[in-house]
């Protein structure tokens, strides 16, 4: 394995980590040999997002004495209501979830998170509140090693950065958000200064947080590097080919300020496959000829990370948009697998109420309504 210094802390971690949310409502067994195979190939930071108390108390169990092996990234403000993932901003609520995430993983954390600051409401509720004193609390008492917080949008990332309480940033990295269809690729050209034309290609937003980073050593862990896997799909890709794993992982990798890309392995397999990347030789993780031509700028897309819920009429969208996007890769020969998960659903594009709450939650403007009523005329009216 190789490790990064984080920024100006004193850590370094391995630059492959392990995003656990796909080890939600696994079997612990599932999660064990997942834990056993990133702790046994190097890995030394682990993503904990996810609110449900099983799958944080699996993680626990999976890792038993060697807790002190790994660094946490614990997140402050992501609760299960109603068995429905949600952000929440109520100090009673949040310190709940929090809190009881600390006494899971030994009373400390290494990294606090304050989760999901990516609308200026997500910044104000976070940031011109208690909540910001719970966490600088929680950090002099000693819960909390150091304090960072996620984000999607670079706006609200810079924003958050200028107040000068985190101390490193969750961010999504990958090239799909970070490029707009450019006329020539000058992605080299990022070291160089943060001027418009030494960043054609990319977006100014984007590259200013990432030089901000780097001035300020505010290290990056990857969220989202192969953009939910779509990168790799032939049909989803915004490229003119798909992307490897090493690809994206090296793209993110090549960004300035990050530090480790934590992948979301459900499997051993998978874990192995990931850390493949370091044999790789420069050839094999070169993503420049993907990159030379774009066939869209991928906005709109989703990426079925769930940041839209909690729903109101509790459809689950993520799955809802998923059999949605297979369907209509060829609407004639709809598979009946997709057609027969999608009627089991307990909740539908059909029970859609068109509120608009999951459109004011998605950090990548998907039409999700449009989406719901299409969902509804393709696979039809539930009873």
């Amino acid at each position: 394995m190789e490790y990064r210094r984080l920024g100006k802390l004193d850590r370094t971690v391995s630059v492959i980590g392990l995003g656990c949310e796909h080890l939600d409502r696994k079997p612990y067994e599932q999660v064990k040999e997942t834990v056993d195979a990133a702790l046994a190939n190097g890995v030394n930071i682990l993503d904990v997002f996810m609110p449900g108390k099983e799958i944080r108390e699996d993680i626990a169990k999976a890792l038993g004495s060697r807790r002190k092996d790994v660094m946490i990234q614990g997140h402050i403000g992501s609760t299960d209501i109603n068995q429905q993932y949600d952000i929440s901003r109520d100090l009673p609520t949040v310190k709940k979830y929090f809190e009881d995430l600390l006494r899971i993983f030994g009373g400390h954390v290494e990294f606090g998170m304050m989760f999901f600051i990516d609308s200026e409401k997500d910044y104000k509720n976070v940031f011109e509140t208690d909540f910001a004193t719970y966490v600088e609390r929680m950090k002099k008492e000693g819960y909390i090693g150091n304090v960072g917080f996620s984000s999607h949008s670079p706006e609200r990332a810079i924003k958050a950065i200028e107040t000068g309480l985190p101390e490193m940033l969750m961010f999504s990295v990958n090239p799909a958000f970070d490029m707009v269809p450019p006329e020539e690729y000058t992605i080299r050209q990022l070291d160089k200064g943060f001027t418009p034309e030494a960043f054609k290609g990319i977006d100014p937003q984007r590259a200013k947080l990432y030089k901000l980073c780097e001035q300020r050593q505010i290290g990056i862990t990857v969220m989202k590097s192969l953009c939910s896997g779509k990168l790799l799909s032939p049909e989803h890709t915004p490229f003119a080919s798909p992307m490897t794993v090493p690809q994206c992982i090296h793209y993110a990798l090549s960004r300035p300020a990050v530090s480790s890309v934590l992948l979301g392995c459900q499997t051993a397999a998978e874990v192995e496959d990931a850390v493949r990347y370091l044999t790789l030789d420069d050839a094999e993780r070169d993503y420049t000829e993907v990159l030379s031509s774009v066939k869209n700028d991928f906005r709109g897309s989703c990426v079925y990370c769930n940041h839209c819920q909690p729903c109101p009429a509790e459809i689950d969208i993520a799955a809802v948009t998923k059999y949605l996007d297979i369907a209509l890769l060829d609407l004639e020969n709809v598979p009946p697998s997709v057609r027969s998960h999608y009627s089991q659903l307990p909740y539908s594009g059909s029970d859609c109420i068109a509120c608009g709450k999951c459109e004011d939650r998605c950090p990548f403007g998907v039409p999700i309504i449009q989406n719901m009523n299409e969902a509804k005329r393709v696979f039809g009216v539930r009873a």
